[in-house]
């Protein structure tokens, strides 16, 4: 494959020892550059890596002043001869560190100003400042490497999807907005004032759509976006793997899904993965690790300790009891050895999940110690122990909380304690989470769907449901979770009008609204839909934790803050009135702090 261009003959990265006596036209960036007594060297880099420049005696001195005269990150073209290096002088650490180029020929192709940080790979500088200059930070070898790597995981994607059949659809990016689960961005139409297009969440609908429409094997690498409030593995834009079947059930799409990837694992990582995938039950996930989204490389169970702890006279455990609320906790292998502070930072845990503390103990061959032993005592504080499974030498933490707040706490001191004894796994582990229930439950007791509108219940529970019962129906949803972080989700989905409007109504959208809401879906369905599920990846989330990045940001080629800015391109940013004007829009924006003092008589 040729990697040359008019400009260029090679890329500097390239250069081999076959490649020595070779006349080369190089271009690139000036990565350093050092004066040796006027024997002149340049580091040039392009996306292929760097290699060495110079200019000593045997080149023609405007060579060497040339040279002598760059600057960091000038971009220049360069002509010259492959030569190998000096004996004692090669550079085993670089792929072309045994060659270097004697330059004979300089041209300066665009001259760099003073950077606002080095090009380095082992960079120390906020990254506030990093995204604002990121082209600057892409020249760095570890993003650059990110980058390919990224390129290379979609590349394996194709591949593997289309060899199983599988069309590519791309569906459009002004749509109609429609609930799924997130605030959307909306865009207003200058040709129809007043009314608004909605940039996707997901391409759900029109997923299911082509389903309909007999395409039968659907996927999109999509780019979604949600107005929601950000965390640190979120993006208010994002990249999704979106795929779904017709005529299949959950083992189906299971399957497939693992196929894509395992080959990912093996394509970009050299790395095989045992399939199949582990699986559990959402209530199983929840009983023994607190989450749906349990990380199975700490070998840490929850146990509940509600019959247990009520025979211990604590009078924190019986007013949570009291309250119907939970008392559950589990031990730490080897967790005795912990000190008092990093104890304390296992309670600072519980607390700043939303627990009121996190009650502890070690056990010894003595008996045990800590703030919870002085409620151990005889046979009811064996019992407690017994039902832990505890041993001299682990440390023993409870939480006793509502299940809301218990639940958070739970999976947040799991993994903190696991962190601090040094107990979390090296090696990855994929589960699908099974079996969740239709709907949730929020803190004002609302029903909510626990995925979105157009899972498909569990088909002995459509009776109650079209009665209106909610609590306990069951959906035909899954997640695949990787080392504890949710990758995706899919269902096997609704494709009957009537089941469809059922559960509209069960969440609060009437048919009249429906209708107006979701015509195009409800219209499709009365043509003939076929059974059909499918899945969709965040692949933003799945690259970094493959790529081993510090954070989703670091796998994305220009991203947001937290707080969904750009600093590239300061986005957002106000527009022109003529803009708002042809929109039919006016801005009614509150008025700040200070505008209300200045507005305030003396």
């Amino acid at each position: 494959m040729s990697t040359s261009a008019s400009w260029r003959t090679h890329r500097c990265g390239d250069l081999r020892a076959d490649h020595i006596g070779e006349r080369v036209t190089l271009c690139g960036w000036v990565a350093n550059r050092r004066d040796h007594g006027g024997v002149f060297f340049v580091d040039l880099r392009d996306r292929a890596g760097l290699i060495q420049l110079i200019a000593d005696e045997a080149a023609p001195a405007e060579a060497g002043h040339a040279l002598g005269g760059l600057h960091a990150e000038d971009v220049i073209q360069v002509e010259g001869l492959i030569r190998p290096r000096i004996a004692g002088q090669k550079n085993q650490d670089r792929e072309t560190g045994e060659v270097e180029v004697l330059v004979d020929t300089v041209r300066v192709l665009s001259q760099s100003a003073r950077l606002p940080f080095e090009i380095l790979d082992d960079l120390d500088a906020p990254e506030v400042l990093r995204m604002k200059h990121r082209y600057l930070d892409l020249r760095r070898t570890p993003m650059k490497r990110l980058m390919e790597q990224r390129s290379r995981a979609n590349h394996s994607i194709r591949t593997t999807l289309q060899q199983c059949d599988f069309i590519e659809v791309e569906t459009p990016m002004l749509t109609r907005s429609t609930p799924e689960g997130a605030r959307d961005y909306l865009v207003p139409s200058r040709i129809k004032p007043g009314a608004w297009y909605a940039l996707p969440q997901s391409p759900q609908v029109f997923k299911q759509l082509c389903m309909v429409g007999g395409l039968d094997r659907y996927f999109q690498i999509a780019r979604c976006m949600r107005d929601e409030d950000l965390r640190a593995d979120r993006q208010p834009e994002f990249t999704q793997l979106d795929l779904e079947m017709s005529f299949v059930t959950e083992e189906d799409v299971y399957a497939l899904v693992e196929d894509v990837v395992a080959s990912l694992y093996r394509d970009v990582l050299d790395r095989e993965l045992a399939q199949p995938f582990e699986r559990m039950p959402y209530v199983e996930a929840i009983e023994k690790y607190a989450s749906d989204k349990p990380d199975l490389r700490i070998p840490i169970q929850i146990v509940n300790l509600a019959k247990a702890a009520s025979k211990l006279g604590f009078v924190v455990f019986d007013s949570v009891l009291e309250k119907n609320g939970w008392v559950r906790g589990f031990r730490v292998p080897g967790g005795a050895s912990l000190s008092r502070k990093q104890i304390e930072k296992i309670e600072a845990a519980a607390r700043d999940a939303g627990a009121g503390g996190a009650a502890w103990c070690k056990v010894t061959e003595d008996g045990a110690t800590g703030p919870l032993s002085r409620f151990l005592v005889e046979e009811a504080g064996a019992a407690f122990l017994a039902a832990l499974e505890a041993q001299p030498g682990d440390l023993v933490v409870t939480i006793a909380d509502q299940p809301r707040r218990a639940l958070v706490a739970l999976d947040t001191v799991r993994r903190r304690a696991a962190e601090l004894a040094d107990l979390v796994g090296s090696d990855d582990r994929l589960v699908w989470i099974t079996e969740f229930p239709l709907f949730e439950q929020n803190d004002d007791g609302e029903w909510h769907p626990a995925h979105h509108p157009f899972t498909s219940p569990v088909l002995e529970d459509i009776e109650a449901l079209a009665a209106g019962q909610k609590e306990g129906m069951r959906s035909r949803a899954y997640d695949l979770v990787l080392n504890g972080v949710e990758l995706g989700s899919g269902s096997i989905r609704i494709h009957d009008r009537d089941l469809q409007q059922t559960l509209f109504t069960a969440i609060g959208i009437p048919p009249e609204e429906a209708q107006v809401r979701f015509v195009h879906l409800l219209e499709a369905f009365r043509y003939g839909a076929p059974p059909h599920g499918g899945f969709a990846i965040g692949l933003d989330r799945l690259y970094a934790l493959m790529f081993g990045a510090d954070s989703i940001r670091d796998v994305i080629a220009f991203p947001k803050t937290a707080t969904a800015t750009c600093p590239l391109t300061e986005a957002p940013a106000p527009v022109d009135a003529d803009q708002l004007s042809d929109l039919g829009l006016a801005l009614a924006l509150p008025e700040t702090a200070e505008q209300e003092e200045q507005a305030e008589p003396a």
